[in-house]
């Protein structure tokens, strides 16, 4: 008996500090922001952003379905054997008039679409060396892509597969309303829908092939796990610390760096400017599956 009780005392200290709260209650108080940072000092939490949010209210923010991709794995051959990645590499500083401004999401569970939308839109900026600079419309596939499920989840893979087949009109055309809609036939003010498209679409595994995707063509999509204390990041490298499990939330990756030996993605949110660093976070390699499998399609231009 004594053995059980000290391997489950073990256990516990080994898990972190568990954060626990009535439904009801705010998710965090400032206790819990700081037994957080004083458990780790690789990033800082905050309830800057979070504030006074409920288990319910966050959950909203993490409705993306994980599961294999429907596409095929891109096969690099030997590229990736002879390609010289770079130790960090932002596409902000290689494209910088491509890679589009943070968006926000709201109390919608549309991750999946902005996900997929901001990555293809800046890969036909990037692909039409800056002919084709638009931002597309995460509202178009909540509306029309009936594979997902709107502002209740949806998948990044079909959310692509969606955008080679139909294509999406730009974000100026169809705006964003945070709330299930018809799926329109014109432009909210009533000209004619422009589609742009994905021309091919694949997965990407592991660091090396994400790596050489971003390099080749731009930024990714990629969905992972989110636990409770992602929600109060406001910087430094991620790693899961404490609280339990929220829901996939899809993201866009647009490089990579390394801290004092850890390697890390930088990725872009949808959840605004005020949170994390001013929208992107960054995130070590492996943490919540990150870069388990991102998904991308090449431009139609």
């Amino acid at each position: 008996m004594k053995i059980l009780l000290l391997s489950a005392l073990v256990v516990l200290a080994l898990s972190g500090p568990a954060i626990v709260r009535d439904p009801s209650a705010p998710l965090f108080t400032q206790e819990d922001i700081d037994l957080i940072n004083q458990s780790q000092d690789s990033w800082t939490a905050s309830l800057d952003w979070v504030g006074s949010m409920t288990a319910e209210d966050v959950k909203k923010y993490a409705t993306t379905q994980i599961r294999p991709r429907e596409f095929p794995e891109f096969h690099w051959g030997a590229v990736l054997e002879n390609l010289q990645v770079p130790a960090s590499f932002d596409s902000r500083n290689q494209w910088p008039s491509c890679v589009h401004p943070i968006l926000n999401q709201g109390d919608c569970g549309s991750c999946w679409a902005f996900g997929a939308t901001e990555a293809l839109s800046d890969r036909l900026c990037i692909g039409s060396k800056g002919s084709i600079n638009v931002v597309l419309s995460p509202q178009y596939l909540v509306d029309c892509d009936h594979t997902s499920q709107g502002c209740s989840g949806g998948y990044p893979d079909l959310a692509w597969s969606f955008m080679k087949t139909n294509g999406v009109p730009t974000y100026s055309c169809v705006g964003y309303t945070a709330a299930n809609g018809n799926c329109p036939k014109t432009c909210d003010n009533g000209s004619s829908l422009q589609f742009y498209k994905a021309a091919s679409v694949s997965t990407y595994s592991g660091p090396s092939s994400i790596q050489a995707a971003i390099l080749a063509g731009g930024p990714v999509e990629t969905a992972f796990s989110v636990y409770e204390d992602f929600m109060t990041y406001s910087g430094g490298v991620y790693k899961h610390t404490s609280g339990g499990y929220v829901g996939g939330h899809a993201v866009k990756i647009i490089g990579w760096g390394n801290q004092s030996g850890t390697n890390y993605w930088i990725c872009a949110n949808s959840w605004g400017t005020s949170w994390g660093i001013q929208g992107f976070f960054w995130i070590a390699f492996g943490q919540c599956g990150i870069d388990s499998q991102a998904v991308a399609g090449s431009p139609l231009v």
